[in-house]
């Protein structure tokens, strides 16, 4: 008996906004892409990570030129002692 309007226990199923558009998607196996509202929001969001237009805030990465730096430092540490 439930629905997109009607959880299994007669309550008002979760709602989130899109993270793409700000519409709202009910939180169900019936929203196939939440939590966005349509597969274009979703590429466009997948579009954007691609790009580096979003990041998640962190050290930065070391570069080849930087791990390469610290490879030939520590081998010379190592035949120094």
């Amino acid at each position: 008996m439930s629905d997109a309007t009607t959880s299994h226990n007669g309550k008002t199923p979760l709602t989130v906004a899109c993270p793409q558009c700000r519409t709202d998607v009910v939180w169900s196996a019936a929203s196939e892409f939440r939590p966005f509202c349509s597969k274009r929001c979703q590429l466009l969001d997948l579009g954007a990570w691609a790009d580096e237009s979003h990041s998640i805030a962190g050290e930065p990465a070391m570069d080849e030129t930087s791990i390469d730096e610290m490879v030939a430092r520590m081998e010379r540490d190592m035949h120094q002692q």
